[in-house]
């Protein structure tokens, strides 16, 4: 009997966890590390104790090894989403985010993170950034599960509570409701307050500070900032910025933010201080069928139409300038019959269209995604010593960038969470035999 696809993909974890110790040799038709923009081809990629250990030509299977026969595929580091938020199931039409407060505990939030968590790895993703509105410290708890080997699942970035001037992201809540977006927000509108917030994200769990900054009339001054980075980089930890342009997104250029997420009206000049700031631009492409179900997300954003030419303006400029611009999401609307993973490739259309040449889209997807969450120096590429975080697609990307839809092999820390093929023998057999396949 043949098991459903999650139940099997969790079997083979299992067994992969149990054999761990054993040393892995993969046969890869091609081995694709975009961080260095090298292809080599007919390669042995030696694992041992989760990490990459080799990576030399194909001289026949090594003695001693268990073996996964890749090679009529082309194998390249594990994806990366550096802005998602995987517990909120964003309503559409434009109902305020603020219902999912009243409708679902943080428990059921945690649950559906974890769902989201276990979907993007099989899809491919192996590290994600969360970025925020995950109630109570919901997607901590799960980034503290799979830490802790109790279900399989991405590397996790968590952040915490956005901190934000009074009202977080809400708009006209009327007073005798009370401030309910204290449930994924913290209000600081002094220095004070806002070294208070920091701490207090710190203290549970947060690896990422965001704030929001032009959500309200009012916004951060450069000073404002500077304390908060001050304060975020003595324990470690970057800041992240939700801005669209303008004034705030001057302050917090200036204050040295690590990364700007969206930057949808960012001008050139900005763009170029980006750059020579290393400041990262983690650009949440949005196609405009996606901007459509979100409406105007509470009252932030403009028009869908204006927005999507806004955005695909904005990234070809960025390109162009040089801008760093890790891989970024922001999927947020579940659409029935297609999975997290489905939304997030829709964004491949955006970059396409921008003029992005493929292997530039692979780089924002691993190595450069890595950077912006701090993983780079132990992800984010097929190399010795890096984190066997692997996947395999049955075509070349660099052409047909598409075929990131189509992976069929997905290794996490040297276990093997998904596969169209099954580990042989030392001796070399390797049997095709499809196992959780989607």
């Amino acid at each position: 009997m043949r098991l459903p696809p999650l139940l099997a993909g969790l079997t083979l974890y299992a067994l992969s966890l149990s054999s761990q110790s054993q040393v892995l040799a993969i046969h890869a038709g091609t081995v694709l590390d975009p961080g260095s923009g090298t292809a080599l081809r007919d390669q042995t990629i030696v694992i041992e104790r989760g990490l990459i250990k080799s990576i030399s030509p194909y001289a026949g299977q090594p003695a001693a090894a268990q073996v996964v026969d890749l090679s009529h595929e082309f194998v390249l580091p594990g994806l990366m989403d550096a802005h998602s938020h995987l517990t909120v199931s964003y309503p559409k039409n434009n109902i305020p985010l603020e219902e999912v407060y009243l409708e679902e505990s943080n428990a059921l939030r945690a649950m559906r993170g974890l769902m989201n968590a276990r979907v993007l790895l099989d899809a491919g993703f192996t590290a994600i950034r969360d970025v925020g509105n995950s109630g109570e410290y919901a997607m901590v708890d799960v980034r503290r599960a799979v830490e802790r080997g109790w279900f399989p699942g991405p590397t996790i970035i968590t952040t915490g509570k956005m901190i934000a001037p009074f009202g977080g992201q809400s708009h006209h809540t009327p007073p005798d409701i009370g401030r309910i977006w204290k449930y994924e927000y913290i209000d600081a509108d002094s220095q004070d307050q806002l070294r208070s917030a920091v701490r207090e994200n710190i203290f549970y769990g947060a690896q990422l500070i965001k704030l929001i900054l032009d959500n309200s009339p009012y916004h951060y001054s450069v000073d404002d900032l500077r304390v908060v980075v001050a304060e975020a980089h003595k324990a470690g930890v970057p800041v992240a910025v939700h801005v669209y342009g303008g004034e705030a997104a001057d302050n917090a250029i200036e204050a040295g933010v690590d990364s700007i997420e969206h930057g949808f009206y960012l001008t050139d000049a900005q763009l170029i201080r980006m750059k020579a700031k290393g400041i990262f631009l983690v650009s949440t492409d949005f196609p405009r069928a996606h901007l459509d179900l979100i409406g105007a997300a509470g009252g932030e954003l403009s028009e869908p139409a204006e927005v999507a030419q806004a955005i695909l303006d904005r990234l070809r400029r960025a390109w162009r300038i040089g801008v760093r611009i890790p891989f970024g999401s922001d999927s947020v609307v579940d659409v029935a019959g297609r999975s997290r993973a489905d939304m997030i490739f829709d964004y491949l259309a955006v970059w396409r269209e921008a003029g992005i040449p493929p292997e530039g889209i692979l780089r924002s997807m691993t190595s450069e995604a890595a950077a912006v969450m701090k993983l780079d120096k132990t992800r984010g590429r097929v190399a010795p010593g890096f984190a066997a975080d692997m996947i395999a697609v049955p075509g070349d990307p660099r052409t047909d960038i598409e075929l990131l839809r189509k992976v069929d092999f997905v290794m996490k820390d040297g276990k093997i969470v998904r596969a169209a093929v099954q580990p042989g023998h030392a001796s070399g057999s390797s049997s095709r035999a499809p196992v959780g396949a989607k």
